[in-house]
């Protein structure tokens, strides 16, 4: 963590907040409200121990929700996700008085607190030190956002991923034992000798109406032999990693987003979000909408990969790599716990980039900035898909997927944004 972003959160935390930028925005501003509690959420993902890629989508998910339907209830113009989403049933009424940010500074104090309940002390610290710079509304206000949080949070205890438990590593677990099969990439760590959440693919999806909805084509059949395309698509790899260029390795670590080291990959896509919505001055309401659709869209393509990844059970690059061409050979990036086809950054990035096309329009330009405070500049993209595309690349530069499931992977993304994109939230 760079010593201006531990500044930042520590200053969060403090008994009381001396950083006079912080909240950035008027808490009686419900646009205000919504940025500084998903910049603080930005922060409580890398400083939550379970919080791995598809735990941090599920939430995000869940809080852009909250967030939409406290706002959306206002707004004669818009209408609820419920009945939509799978599972969300009639919000409570809104009474009159209601005043927007208060509602939603309360709906997210709730929300957040609840779905981060297991942080640590210096994230229960920056909660309990936001709530209190945040302020409190009026009754009426204050009732209705606790009501909203308190139906979504119910709706979410059964939807399969409420509980992780040894974060997110079995207990126990039987490994395939084909010379295809996925194992452990590393010996050093214990709990990584199984795979990680290996039925998240049986959660209960939000747009999407299942993790199997969205199939993915078959991978290249398993060989060694030289002349098979799947020992080519494994040289692929390993050509790639002996001539990286300084600019490959830039966009490897870009995109890396490692848990406990960033906002995870779907959050990187919340931060761009995040950070259109300032450049543009978007309003709170439409903000909220996107982060709804985006929150559903990289929910279910985590569901969707992992259903697909324990249903291949595919061995990693380093795991074939090291066994056919070269023993000693070394990826740029550490290898995540979990099999291969597909890839998780591919399809969360595909699914992204549908549903950000459909609201903002094709070829829209932006500039991301989500790692600044790490040291890695912000790079320029012309499009979502040209983000997308390159945060799919990215993953054969850092030598952990094949390239068919970087692409395969997209495309499976793709099919899983178009649910999100077509929830219907104004009238």
């Amino acid at each position: 963590m760079s010593d201006m972003r531990r500044r930042t959160f520590l200053a969060l935390s403090a008994a009381s907040l001396t950083a006079p930028a912080w909240p950035a925005f008027a808490a009686t501003d419900p646009q205000g409200v919504l940025l500084n509690w998903y910049k603080l959420v930005l922060e409580l993902v890398r400083h939550t121990a379970t919080y791995s890629p598809p735990v941090a989508s599920r939430a995000f998910a869940y809080l852009g929700i909250t967030a939409y339907e406290v706002l959306a209830s206002g707004n004669p113009d818009y209408t609820s996700l419920a009945g939509q989403v799978n599972g969300l049933t009639a919000l409570p009424p809104r009474p009159e008085g209601v005043d927007d940010a208060a509602a939603l500074n309360a709906a997210l104090t709730e929300a957040i607190a609840n779905f981060f309940g297991n942080t640590g002390p210096t994230g229960q610290r920056a909660m309990d030190a936001m709530a209190r710079a945040m302020g409190m509304g009026d009754e009426t206000s204050n009732a209705y956002g606790l009501a909203v949080a308190d139906h979504i949070w119910n709706w979410s205890q059964n939807d399969g991923g409420a509980v992780v438990e040894n974060m997110g590593f079995p207990m126990a677990y039987e490994l395939g034992g084909k010379p295809s099969s996925w194992v452990p990439t590393t010996a050093l760590v214990r709990l990584q000798q199984f795979p990680l959440l290996p039925t998240w693919g049986s959660n209960r999806t939000f747009a999407a109406p299942s993790g199997s909805a969205c199939g993915i084509a078959d991978h290249p059949e398993y060989s060694e032999d030289p002349a098979s395309e799947f020992y080519a698509q494994a040289m692929a790899v390993y050509e790639t990693s002996k001539t990286l260029t300084p600019e490959q390795k830039s966009i490897a670590r870009f995109w890396s987003d490692d848990p406990m080291l960033s906002p995870t990959p779907p959050g990187h896509w919340v931060s761009i979000v995040l950070q259109i919505a300032q450049r543009d001055n978007m309003d709170a309401l439409r903000t909220a909408d996107i982060l709804a659709r985006l929150g559903t869209a990289v929910a279910d393509a985590f569901i969707g990969c992992w259903w697909a990844k324990f249903k291949y059970d595919l061995l990693r690059p380093v795991t074939y790599i090291r066994r056919v061409i070269d023993p000693k050979w070394e990826p740029l990036l550490i290898t995540p716990p979990f099999p291969e086809y597909p890839s998780g950054h591919s399809t969360q990035s595909g699914a992204a980039e549908v549903a950000l096309t459909a609201f903002f329009g094709e070829n829209f330009a932006f500039s991301d900035a989500t790692h600044v405070d790490d040291a890695l500049p912000a790079r320029d993209f012309p499009s979502f898909k040209a983000a997308a595309e390159e945060a799919a690349m990215s993953r054969l530069y850092g030598g952990i997927h094949y390239p068919f499931g970087n692409q395969n992977g997209l495309e499976q993304g793709r099919c899983i944004g178009a649910f999100a994109a077509g929830l219907k939230t104004k009238l």
